[in-house]
Order: structure tokens, then sequence, then C-alpha cells
């Protein structure tokens, strides 16, 4: 294989925060079905392939808060990154109402081989950026649809994450009202889920951390990105000076 499974840029900034961005890409490797999990072009490039702009707001906000980042080169169809080893929704058969044909008959040797071949090593690649750092304190960017099919529409511009850990979060989201933003207090998802990228490299480890999902119609462009990453970035960067963790 030489397509890597991850990216890491600014390894060497010296920022505090570590951006990571678990769905960043829609590439599914060639050894895959020859690239191809059976969708149309129109359906890898939704959601359901990867969040569309969280790579873009992901490297302008990492250069805003002079700091690094981990991106995932996978869809997440393929396996997704934001999921635990035993978790039944690592390797969806269904999503959003499209079912992915290659991976209809995944048995558990082809589970394991993804794993392997792509989720490990990304991991491994995150915890050493992480293992590196001098006190990190996570920031994991993700975007969420306007819609999902047959529910109603999603009125949030941003939503923040969190589960036992809200030492970051519970500011943030202040400090977002205040901008006059619609935001999502655990919404339009609700926490996180034992095993996930922030519990694995964040909360086993006591380190402060904050899950941040743009509305992916605000970021669908780099214009949108780069908008969205100088307005985030020093929202993040008084928060933490604040909370003096």
């Amino acid at each position: 294989m030489t397509h890597s499974p991850f990216e890491v840029i600014g390894a060497e900034r010296p920022g505090r925060w570590l951006l990571s961005c678990d769905h960043a890409s829609n590439f599914v490797p060639d050894w895959l079905n020859n690239g191809d999990l059976g969708l149309p072009e129109t359906d890898m490039q939704r959601h359901i392939a990867y969040d569309v702009g969280a790579a873009g707001v992901t490297r302008h906000l990492a250069q805003e808060l002079d700091s690094p980042a981990v991106l995932s080169r996978f869809s997440r169809l393929v396996i997704d990154p934001n999921r635990g080893e035993d978790d039944p929704t690592l390797l969806m058969r269904l999503y959003d109402g499209t079912i992915i044909p290659a991976n209809r008959h995944a048995d558990a040797a082809e589970k394991e081989r993804r794993l392997a071949q792509l989720h490990r090593p990304y991991h491994a690649a995150y915890a050493k950026l992480a293992d590196e750092m001098d006190n990190p304190v996570i920031c994991a960017i993700h975007s969420f649809t306007p819609q999902l099919r047959g529910r109603p529409p999603r009125p949030w511009e941003v939503g923040i994450l969190y589960a036992s850990d809200a030492r970051l979060a519970h500011p943030f989201i202040a400090a977002c009202e205040a901008q006059g933003w619609c935001v999502g207090d655990n919404q339009p998802y609700s926490g996180h889920l034992e095993g996930d990228a922030i519990d694995r490299h964040a909360l086993q480890h006591d380190r402060p951390n904050i899950l941040i999902e743009v509305r992916n119609d605000l970021i669908a462009d780099e214009a949108g990105q780069i908008l969205w990453a100088k307005r985030l970035a020093p929202i993040l960067t008084d928060v933490l000076a604040q909370t003096g963790l």
C-alpha cells in the first residue's frame, strides 16, 4: 500500500492544540474492490462518505492556532476511524438510507484487514503526535449535513459535543452564543461513544478536549472554511486561557 492512511501537518508547531479530523477524506484505497465501494460519485461526495469541508477547516484552524493536526485519508464508509474496534457501526452496510454494496458481505477477515491497514495506523499516528506534545489540548473537527433524509432541517450553525469532560465545552458554547450563533449543546448528536477517538486520545488521558461540528453548507468551499477557522480560533484561544487548563 503506497497511500498513507493519515496525514500529519505542523508537527513542529509550538501550540498546545492538537487538531484532528477523523472524517477528512472520501478516498477508497485501490486494494478494496479496485477503489470502488459500488456507489455513484454523487454519493461519494455526500456526508455519508466524509465530513464535507472539515479537512479545510482543520488545516486553516491549525494554522491560526500555530498547532499540529492529524487527518485521516480514507472514507468513513471503508472503516470509521471515529469508532472503537468493537463498535457495531465501525463498518457500515447502510448509511442514511444508502446501501454500501462493497460492505454488504464484508466478513471478520475483511474487517480486520481494514483495521490493520487504515484504522490502526491512523490512531497510532494520532497517539504518537499527542504523546510527543507537552500537555496537549484535543480539538476534533467534524461537520454535519443540514438535513438527513426524512428528518427535519437542523438549525444549528455549530454543534459542540462532549461527554464526561465539559471543562472546555460549556464555556465555549457560551462564547459562541455570545456571537449570536445558533449553537447545538450536544447537538446534532449526543456526547461521545466509548472507544471513539475523543475517548481514546483525550478522555482516557485526562486531556482537555472539545469536539466541534460545523454545518457543512457553511464550509463547502475554501472561503467558508477560512472564515470559520478565523471565527473559531480566537474563541478557542480565549476559552483555554480563561479556564486555565
